[in-house]
């Protein structure tokens, strides 16, 4: 998985020679996602955000969208196709790794939730996992994962959602309290196996996948409908893989440590058809003006996309 500089310099450079064959046109989209890089959200704004900066979907709020009348909602919809914009996944408003209470009263709030998204016709929700536990065992916290996120993904498949999962990978940070938990992509398919929902899936972060030390064999094991939503982050160079910190990322192809044209390529090999977002955690970025920082991580984005177009 760790790329010496010549082969980090090929990762990030489309050439035509290399290009994948015509028939494999990519289905997925450059999505804003304004909060994952320290800019305040604004739905009533996204259509324009996105359009301005080249992005090519916008998530959905469901507060947002509840909010909306029938005929404002029509609006919304109507200036999203004028604009071309998809929907993107929007966060999963459900606690599910502290008590039962906690967990009990996000469930029951959630329907509406979900109701929201399939009025508007958005499809996808996710969330990630803790890779440990202060206090349950790998078998304790599976089971509870298993039977908390059965009921989420029951309560959104009655309402056509979608339910993605993020494993967090870094050695950092699954070896940070007393008990490890799911930090691999073959773990998350186990959890996914138990759930037996037919409306879950993966959650994939080319940073997690890196850190894993995964390749493209492991992604070309998925089908495109198993992946909710794809987050696509580079490394910082000069650090050992089972040194890297999670909170402490780049920006897609801006050091050539992870391998981004081989994740696209794999997502467009298997059909992969959601959204990409940027999620580097980089301070720099955050207390950047927000248009200024959007045109930055919207440059990065198609950087990253025109290695397999």
């Amino acid at each position: 998985m760790t790329s010496a500089a010549v082969a980090a310099g090929i990762a990030c450079t489309a050439l035509a020679d290399d290009a994948p064959e015509p028939f494999q046109r990519r289905k997925f989209t450059v999505c804003l996602a304004p909060g994952m890089v320290g800019v305040r959200d604004d739905p009533e704004h996204a259509i324009d955000r996105a359009t301005r900066f080249g992005f090519e979907a916008i998530e959905p709020s469901p507060s947002y969208i509840a909010k909306l009348s029938d005929a404002q909602l029509q609006d919304y919809l109507g200036k999203m196709r004028e604009a071309k914009l998809a929907w993107g996944c929007a966060g999963l408003p459900v606690q599910f790794r502290g008590d039962d209470a906690a967990f009990e009263r996000d469930v029951k709030a959630l329907p509406d939730r979900a109701k929201a998204l399939q009025r508007a016709g958005a499809t996808r929700m996710g969330t990630w996992l803790s890779p440990t536990s202060p206090s349950l065992t790998y078998l304790a916290n599976f089971r509870q994962h298993v039977k908390r996120m059965r009921e989420v993904a029951r309560v959104l498949n009655d309402h056509g959602v979608r339910l993605g999962m993020e494993y967090v990978a870094p050695k950092t940070s699954w070896t940070a309290r007393r008990y490890p938990f799911i930090h691999t992509m073959a773990e998350m398919k186990d959890l996914l196996a138990e759930i037996n929902r037919p409306n879950v899936g993966f959650v994939l972060d080319t940073w997690h996948w890196y850190t894993a030390q995964e390749s493209t064999d492991d992604l070309l094991t998925l089908r495109g409908h198993d992946v909710i939503q794809c987050h696509l982050n580079d490394a910082p160079a000069g650090i050992p893989v089972d040194q890297q910190v999670d909170n402490r990322r780049g920006l897609p192809c801006s050091t050539g440590v992870i391998d981004m044209k081989g994740f696209l390529t794999a997502m467009l090999r298997i059909g992969y058809d959601g959204p990409l977002v940027c999620e580097p955690f980089m301070p720099e970025l955050r207390n950047k003006p927000a248009d200024e920082a959007l045109g930055i991580v919207a440059a990065a984005m198609k950087k990253a996309v025109a290695l397999v177009e």
